[in-house]
């Protein structure tokens, strides 16, 4: 997608160059990735997220769950930041198409943070929007 100004990012959000979002709320990460991957990805079909328990590295697949799937492609999810996955949302298992018609409400997955440190490699909402228009020129 060209035209970035459709594309909504909200500012209270940590970002990361392969377009997973990261809510911070004390050591707890909510996961989900960005309206731009979503339109990038067209009809979201299926998700599998990571199970309960799984050992997360900053900016790893987390392989083999993880995975978003559309009718156009698939592709893994990566870990925003370190840590031990303690929740995922079932509802969006049973209905991954929630993903396109809003990104920022229906996360992937919840984290306990283990390196609270590495939230300084990720990016804010003005280097995520160059990032997103440097990809798509």
């Amino acid at each position: 997608m060209s035209d970035d100004e459709e594309l909504h990012f909200p500012d209270d959000l940590k970002y990361t160059k392969t377009h997973e979002w990261c809510r911070i709320e004390g050591d707890i990460a909510t996961v989900g990735i960005s309206e731009y991957a979503t339109h990038n990805l067209t009809d979201i079909v299926y998700i599998e997220p990571p199970v309960d328990g799984t050992e997360c590295e900053q900016f790893q697949e987390l392989a083999p769950e993880g995975m978003v799937e559309s009718v156009k492609a698939s592709t893994p999810i990566y870990a925003p930041l370190s840590g031990e996955v303690f929740e995922i949302n079932e509802e969006l298992v049973d209905g991954p198409e929630a993903l396109n018609e809003d990104a920022y409400t229906n996360w992937i997955y919840r984290s306990r943070i283990s390196k609270p440190e590495e939230i300084e490699g990720l990016m804010d909402i003005e280097a995520y929007r160059k990032w997103v228009k440097e990809e798509t020129h």
